[in-house]
């Protein structure tokens, strides 16, 4: 059974884009023009994914986000014109997976798509990472680079491994703190930083044109592998 999308936005355009997009590689696709439908849509349709925008025309699409978590976790990406920090960081902590800026490309977009579907229904089996460079095996708990072993602290292989968990995915500096060291440390991001610095060191990847530990700027951390 091919994954169910529901799509949020007020604009024809680009939910028609979407659409064609979207059932070119297989995807059911249904549609919804603002909060109200697009929160009916989500009750009656249960959606395997959703694509939100935010500015609908009779309410914030958060609301609608908001909403939807209160009884789903199905994974949400939010498709919108708002670049700032700030709308990025509330979107995330609101219990968006992603946010994609307008205008954005499509291949990315289908990228991260298949990303979270990924997560939602993750292979069983797949516990082993590799591109032929790096390894992460979460089963075992290890790391090699070409073939030799990473020794990396309790701490840093936490991070690493969360990260590897939902890859391709922004994991937010709150999220990550929480998750490894509690909830008394959401806000310390100076022990995120240094640990991803060491993991950078560690597997070779160069901090300012990384391969796989991508920084989203004052958001969090995703890992392309």
């Amino acid at each position: 059974m091919s994954a169910h999308i529901l799509v949020v936005d007020d604009e024809f355009q680009i939910r028609k884009m979407l659409r064609i997009a979207l059932k070119s590689v297989g995807y059911e696709v249904c549609e919804a023009e603002s909060v109200s439908t697009g929160l009916a849509a989500a009750v009656r349709q249960q959606p395997d994914l959703v694509i939100l925008d935010l500015g609908l025309p009779d309410g914030d699409g958060l609301a609608l986000l908001a909403e939807i978590r209160s009884f789903s976790s199905v994974p949400v990406i939010v498709l919108s014109v708002r670049s700032a920090d700030l709308d990025k960081i509330k979107a995330l902590d609101i219990g968006a997976q992603d946010y994609v800026t307008k205008p954005f490309s499509v291949e990315e977009l289908l990228a991260r798509v298949r990303a979270q579907l990924r997560d939602r229904f993750p292979d069983k089996t797949a516990s082993v990472l590799d591109d032929g460079h790096l390894k992460i095996d979460l089963a075992r708990r290890l790391v090699t680079c070409n073939g030799k072993l990473v020794e990396l602290t309790p701490k840093e292989y936490a991070v690493l491994a969360k990260l590897a968990q939902h890859r391709q995915c922004v994991i937010t500096q709150k999220q990550l703190l929480e998750h490894i060291w509690g909830p008394s440390h959401a806000q310390n991001t100076h022990y995120l930083r240094i640990v991803v610095s060491h993991i950078r060191h560690k597997i070779g990847d160069d901090p300012t044109t990384p391969r796989y530990l991508i920084t989203e700027a004052g958001i969090g951390y995703r890992l392309m592998l």
